[in-house]
């Protein structure tokens, strides 16, 4: 069968952030770079299809195409890291430690920026025609989310940032669903299925991600937008990564791993009543 249960996933998701605490420095920063640079390009067509159709929600159905053709890849982004290298840790797997940890999620975060920064130029130069004209549609809706979502959070004050940290959380709830779900399926239209409905939810919804985040503000900045990359990195990317931190290792990896890794003994049954014939 293509199903894999949850119990063997959940090793496999243990096995998956030992290897990544061992992954090779090169290997780790290519993966890592391609994985920000696909995201995206994926987050770009996205908007577009958005601007183009002014129907959010066809925007949100198509983004996951991106998510799909990374993971299948064998990329790393720096959300799913973050819910599958502590697992390592917590089951004590030999030689799995603090300092490997920090090393996987400080070599993903670089080459995620990497990434999505170059997508980000690239995009820039689409829709500016080689910086010789004004930004096109899409680019002015790009620098518009960039004002919104840092500004905007900064504005409200306790308010917004609160709001930002719970969409952060509720957005790595949902890609980190995505990842583990990949692993439920032997099959590659299994995987595809099974990742495609989370991150359609999390991007329709308007979740905080702290990747698509490194292609959205750079480029907002570069077509305009109102707003400084300190209030990109102050009121977005850094409570972003935090509560993507916390959502992936909660919601997901934390809570897997307790119930179907470290599985409880069951409950001992009542003994069986035998009834004695009547008289």
């Amino acid at each position: 069968m293509a199903y894999v249960t949850p119990a063997e996933f959940a090793a496999k998701m243990v096995e998956a952030g030992e290897a990544k605490i061992f992954m090779s420095t090169k290997d780790t920063l290519i993966r890592s770079y391609m994985a920000g640079a696909i995201l995206a390009l994926a987050a770009a067509f996205a908007i577009t299809v958005t601007v183009n159709t002014g129907n959010p929600l066809i925007g949100a159905l198509l983004f996951p195409v991106g998510f799909c053709m990374l993971y299948l890849m064998g990329f790393d982004l720096l959300t799913g890291v973050f819910t599958l290298v502590p697992l390592a840790l917590i089951a004590k797997r030999p030689g799995c430690d603090m300092k490997g940890m920090l090393r996987n999620w400080g070599l993903v975060f670089v080459g995620n920026f990497a990434g999505a920064m170059t997508t980000a130029v690239f995009m820039t130069i689409i829709f500016t025609m080689g910086f010789t004209q004004e930004p096109n549609a899409v680019g002015v809706k790009i620098g518009h989310i960039g004002e919104g979502r840092t500004l905007g959070y900064a504005a409200a004050g306790a308010g917004g940032m609160l709001t930002l940290f719970v969409r952060a959380v509720m957005c790595n709830w949902m890609v980190s669903t995505g990842v583990v779900a990949a692993m439920m399926s032997s099959s590659v239209s299994g995987k595809i299925m099974a990742m495609w409905m989370p991150i359609l939810v999390f991007f329709y919804l308007g979740f905080e991600h702290s990747i698509v985040n490194m292609f959205l503000f750079p480029s907002g900045i570069m077509l305009g937008g109102d707003f400084t990359w300190t209030d990109y990195f102050l009121y977005n990317e850094i409570p972003t990564v935090i509560g993507n931190l916390v959502g992936g290792l909660t919601f997901v990896g934390g809570m897997i791993y307790s119930t179907h890794y470290k599985t409880s003994p069951t409950r001992p049954q009542p003994s069986a009543v035998v009834k004695m014939p009547a008289e």
